[in-house]
């Protein structure tokens, strides 16, 4: 599975329009929608914007597991 409809399908699941969720990641809409369509690849802070916006893992958005939930965070010793 390529993380193109994953993104999509994650935003719907959230109420957030394309617009809305650009306005989150500070870019434009047009910006936004060629990540959903797989016309441009996702930057890594993107993706982990996504991940963190969506309380999923950048592995779930990216289609390398189907566990939505997040791993634990690292903790500083």
């Amino acid at each position: 599975m390529h993380m193109y409809p994953r993104i999509r399908d994650m935003r719907e699941d959230h109420d957030l329009t394309q617009t809305q969720l650009a306005k989150l990641l500070d870019m434009s809409q047009t910006g936004y929608s060629k990540y959903e369509t797989g016309e441009n690849d996702i930057p890594v802070d993107i993706l982990s914007k996504l991940a963190d916006l969506y309380h999923t893992s950048m592995d779930y958005l990216a289609g390398r597991t189907d566990q939505r939930k997040p791993y634990p965070r690292k903790t500083n010793t």
